[in-house]
């Protein structure tokens, strides 16, 4: 029921025009928390777009605030010890899930906005079977195998660590299978469903798990807390999953599938690789700080580079937004509506992170002190990594353009010459500049990350898509 009907003529039944209007802004903030279908409208629903951006930055802060208290209880809980092993499991269980949507979970969102729009359900529900066979069977492989390697080499890993990564890995499966469902959620527009059981459930769950295993059964162990990393992941994958398939029901009702398996693979094998560079462009300076500094620097390091990584919440809140929109104009092979949204979107990024940095340089030294006297140094770093994400924010969702554009392979080429570039300052930085040069190198790679692709959407904008006028999804494809 569109909001219009709610709020014209005289309400039914003596209802107040009061009462009205706020059931009318109920039904509107559902369709703005992504519960519609996902149509943007041509374009011209600009207060649902931002704050469906909203919305994701939202989720994304409160898993942030959620996940950090979660760490400081565990830690309390478990001790450093046990914390460290959990934590190596979970970065493992975490890299490998997202690697096995084979980056499906990204071409979700050019796709299925593609296929609705040229109205072809059996294509939808070919695409939607495949993503979660593949997802779901890559990550059974991939935790049968490492289960299997260590079992059977026993001395290739610490035995502190062999069994909870043993009991880590059995997740795999439903990691991945919620990161897809992750992005078929942000293709459809439903946010709540995309975002909230694996940002907000999950650490929910598992915080709860962990709890309950020390204070009614006393298990202080790494291995209780991957059993119990293991069970919310499982328990959001199958709710999630649920709860997104009731939706496609209702949209694509009992279609029999249709398949183009080679075309979708053609996509996402370099959003694979696309999110591989990404993992490694977040996580590289910690891994070489390990190299040329003590463990106490690191952490340093680590404590300001979250605290300034709240500002990068915003981009994430505007691409989850923008990337079906953008996937939508490129089905409709509309290059002006994406011009107007991109730079729309980039307004939007760049003007609240500029205010989000300000605001944490400014309470930088308090939020560091928490940590501890000697993290109030790490000051320094804050600034230099607000620089790049600042430029990163400048540049708006454009790499969210290029990836469903027909750009994927461009994209992917970018994005691993961006990590390659980080890699090589933090090397030649680290060791003349301590912990500011691997915020240096960081900041740089992400300001020559930001100014390739502010190049390559303009010229994008200028030539068109690379497309004809008519396209059809189903033309010279094998179905």
């Amino acid at each position: 029921m569109r909001v219009q009907s709610l709020t014209s003529g005289r309400p039914a039944g003596g209802e107040s025009h009061w009462r009205t209007w706020l059931r009318s802004r109920a039904v509107r903030l559902r369709s703005l928390l992504g519960e519609s279908a996902g149509d943007d409208g041509d374009d011209e629903r600009h207060g649902i777009a931002g704050l469906g951006a909203l919305f994701s930055f939202v989720v994304r802060v409160a898993s942030a605030l959620i996940t950090f208290l979660a760490q400081v209880l565990m830690a309390r809980w478990l001790g450093a010890h046990d914390f460290g092993i959990y934590t190596y499991v979970w970065v493992m269980v975490n890299v490998v899930g997202t690697l096995a949507t084979f980056g499906l979970s990204m071409s979700a969102v050019r796709f299925l906005n593609e296929y609705m729009e040229h109205q072809h359900p059996a294509l939808a529900r070919g695409f939607l079977r495949f993503g979660r066979l593949l997802s779901f069977g890559m990550g059974l492989l991939a935790a049968a195998g490492g289960i299997l390697l260590l079992h059977l080499f026993p001395d290739l890993i610490d035995e502190d660590f062999r069994l909870p990564l043993m009991i880590g890995l059995a997740s795999l499966p439903a990691f991945a299978l919620t990161d897809f469902h992750d992005g078929t959620g942000r293709a459809r527009s439903w946010l709540s469903l995309a975002f909230v059981p694996p940002y907000i459930l999950r650490p929910l769950l598992l915080l709860i798990f962990v709890g309950v295993g020390v204070w009614v059964f006393g298990m202080r162990t790494a291995w209780a807390a991957a059993t119990a990393l293991t069970l919310s992941t499982w328990l959001v994958a199958i709710t999630q999953m649920l709860l997104q398939e009731r939706r496609f029901r209702r949209e694509l009702g009992g279609v029999r599938p249709a398949h183009q398996h080679r075309q979708w693979l053609a996509v996402s094998v370099p959003l694979l690789l696309l999110d591989s560079f990404t993992l490694l462009m977040t996580n590289v300076d910690v891994l070489l700080l390990k190299l040329f500094v003590e463990p106490s620097q690191i952490a340093i390091y680590f404590a300001a580079a979250r605290v300034i990584g709240f500002v990068a919440f915003v981009h994430f809140a505007i691409v989850a937004v923008a990337m079906p929109r953008f996937a939508t104009a490129y089905a409709r092979n509309d290059i002006a509506a994406a011009a107007r949204m991109l730079r729309r979107f980039r307004l939007w990024t760049f003007v609240p992170s500029l205010l989000a940095a300000a605001l944490l340089l400014a309470i930088g030294p308090f939020v560091l002190a928490l940590f501890g006297e000697s993290f109030t140094a790490a000051w320094p770093v804050m600034a230099v990594l607000a620089v790049g994400y600042l430029a990163r924010a400048l540049a708006g969702p454009s790499e969210a353009m290029m990836a469903v554009s027909g750009k994927q392979t461009f994209t992917a080429v970018i994005t691993g010459s961006t990590a390659a570039l980080n890699i090589v300052l933090n090397i030649g930085l680290i060791p003349v500049f301590g912990l500011l040069g691997a915020g240096m190198a960081t900041a740089g790679a992400f300001i020559y990350q930001a100014l390739v692709f502010w190049l390559a959407t303009r010229r994008l904008v200028r030539r068109g898509y690379d497309r004809p006028a008519t396209n059809d999804p189903r033309d010279g494809k094998e179905a």
